[in-house]
Formats: C-alpha cells, structure tokens, sequence
C-alpha cells in the first residue's frame, strides 16, 4: 500500500505561480511512474503531467511550457511548478502513482485560479 499526500494548492491570481508537491509512504518511490491529474465538476479526470521511474516526462497540450512536473526520489517526492496559471486551470488536482498492476491516488488538493 502507497498513501500519496498531495499539499501546495490554494488561490493565486491570473499570471501567478504554485508549486504543488505530493509526498509518497514507500521507500521504492523509484520504482514508480509518478502523475499529476486534474478535475472539475461535471468532467472527467485528465491526465496533465506524467513522470516515468526513468525520468521521462509527458505534458497535456494545453500545459505545455508553463508546468514542469519532478521528482526527488530521495525524498519520496514529486513536483508539479505550475507558472502563468491561468482560470481555466482551476481544478482539484490529483497525484497518481503506479507500478506494474498497483496504482494509488491521492486525496486531491484544490487550485483556484481567480482575481
């Protein structure tokens, strides 16, 4: 079992910044390809950031070049730097790890992207 605890959401304005972190229990951290997921009401989860154990990095379209998603496998962390955040950013976001056939979500963390 992997409990994911996501912190780092909140309110930012048009333009800003946040840097959201989630923290895993398991010590094979390395192990796993790690995500970044968001949701609003009334659609479906997407699939915004992705990290392979290797490193390799996959963004959605619509958040390329203002996201950067990393890990720290010493710490058992990865990281999504959200810049020039924009409304329709506004979402829970939710981080997501898997390895072979186990998969585990987070609790979610909102961002709220408004003036």
């Amino acid at each position: 079992q992997v409990q994911l605890v996501e912190s780092g959401g909140g309110l930012v304005q048009p333009g800003g910044s946040l840097r959201l972190s989630c923290l895993a229990s398991r010590s094979a951290f390395s192990l796993y390809a790690m995500a970044w997921y968001r949701q609003t009401p009334g659609k479906e989860r997407e699939s915004v950031a992705t990290i392979t154990s290797g490193g390799s990095t996959n963004y959605l379209d619509s958040v390329k070049g203002r996201f950067t998603i990393s890990r720290d496998n010493a710490k058992n962390t990865v990281y999504l730097q959200m810049n020039s955040l924009k409304p329709e950013d506004t979402a829970v976001y939710y981080c997501y790890a898997q390895f072979r056939s186990l998969s585990y979500w987070g609790q979610g963390t909102q961002v709220t992207v408004s003036s």
